[in-house]
């Protein structure tokens, strides 16, 4: 079915995205999937192309595109190489640019906007912690007044880009007796140094960064008090690092705070809707891209002297499969809308999540099935596909609480 919601525009930054992942991406997915990360090269160069800054102002290295449409096609265009290098940049480009853009000052703004678009300065989100998930109002994380700062204790787990950032907006409880009106986010430079530099600094994208005479706004000393756990062992998604953050005192001072003391558990509800806009965007053109492959192997395969996909059942299965993508795509296109007019509500971006997800793994469950033993083996791209897909029912809030909240909304 054609799809009506965006323009000439869109499709050249379509065509755009497409090449830059030719070039930067296809070729060395083997490659970051053995290092289990994405390497900084990669975010230099998406930098370069101005991916990484569609929503920051011009004034601040950004593309100011002000349309969410251009991060729609981003991530379908991420998703389809796979899941893991979407979620990488969609933490990045499209879950942590509100925050500074919304939020910091204008003295923030300039220390770490321009960075942030280059792909110098690297960033993630820590609001999920090792007692609770999508129960946000419950952190544990404190951040404890001293002189005029905080010192923050806690840890957070599950964060992706966790190991590799930069900057991490880390969500504390500075006033526990008002529960969730006294949460405040904090901005972590988290800093390299040692081995951990070495590793993410060294080779080419060293070179590159020194050659063209990248300045220190990515290469801070690091925050006393602040530390990364492992590499978190994932069933999928293995390219995306998923670390544990931990802090024992880390002080902070007052010009690290994002937004407004006690607003952190506002701020995060104003912007959960984009989050999971761009998750149900992501879920639909992963599941989609594998879907279309699993249709040619179908054609391609034969068995009792005919393609697979000539017997009745596999037809009619595919039949099923190509209309439920069509459309759950219709509705996540009318969210995507609906957030370029700002009348996108909570409960549609709950819907769009949660059902985006069910739709993806029952797809690709499909696929695996139509692609026989060879859906089990990890060298095919369904395999992989079906198994990093299944985090998305999880992350983002759970479909167990997207429906809680969509039953909210029902009265109940």
């Amino acid at each position: 079915m054609q799809r009506y919601i965006f323009g000439d525009d869109h499709e050249a930054f379509r065509a755009s995205c497409r090449e830059f992942l030719d070039r930067h991406a296809r070729p060395y997915v083997d490659e970051h999937l053995e290092a289990r990360a994405i390497p900084r090269e990669f975010w230099l160069e998406a930098g370069k192309q101005g991916l990484l800054g569609l929503e920051v102002p011009e004034e601040y290295g950004g593309a100011g595109a002000g349309d969410y449409r251009f991060n729609a096609v981003l991530a379908e265009e991420l998703s389809k190489v796979n899941a893991a290098l979407s979620s990488c940049v969609g933490i990045h480009a499209d879950i942590v640019a509100p925050y500074l853009v919304d939020l910091c000052t204008d003295e923030q703004k300039q220390r770490w906007l321009p960075g942030f678009c280059s792909g110098e300065i690297l960033t993630a989100i820590a609001m999920t912690e090792p007692s609770g998930g999508s129960d946000l109002a419950a952190l544990k994380t404190t951040a404890v007044r001293d002189g005029d700062g905080w010192l923050i204790n806690g840890s957070k787990t599950f964060i992706t880009n966790g190991y590799s950032a930069d900057l991490i907006v880390v969500a504390a409880r500075t006033s526990p007796e008002k529960k969730a009106k006294g949460i405040t986010l904090f901005a972590i430079e988290a800093g390299m140094s040692g081995e951990e530099g070495s590793e993410r600094s060294g080779g080419r994208e060293g070179r590159v960064a020194a050659a063209e005479g990248a300045d220190d706004r990515a290469r801070w000393t690091g925050t006393n008090g602040f530390s990364r756990g492992r590499k978190l062992d994932k069933v999928g998604q293995t390219e995306s690092d998923t670390a544990e953050l931990f802090f024992e005192d880390v002080r902070v001072g007052p010009e690290q705070v994002i937004g407004e003391v006690d607003r952190g558990f506002v701020s995060m509800m104003e912007r959960l809707p984009q989050e999971r806009l761009g998750a149900g965007v992501s879920n639909i053109a992963h599941a989609a891209q594998i879907l279309r492959e699993t249709v040619e192997y179908a054609k391609e395969r034969k068995a009792f002297g005919q393609s697979i996909g000539a017997f009745q059942h596999n037809k009619f299965l595919l039949a099923e499969l190509v209309t439920k993508i069509e459309v759950a795509q219709a509705f996540i296109d009318q969210c995507v809308e609906a957030h370029r007019r700002r009348e996108l509500s909570a409960t549609d971006a709950a819907k769009a999540k949660w059902w985006s997800a069910e739709v993806q793994n029952d797809v690709l469950d499909s696929c695996v099935q139509l692609h026989g033993g060879y859906g089990f083996m990890n060298e095919y791209r369904v395999a992989r596909a079906w198994r990093d897909a299944r985090v998305t029912k999880i992350w983002a809030g759970s479909n167990e609480i997207m429906k809680e909240l969509i039953g909210r909304e029902l009265g109940f």
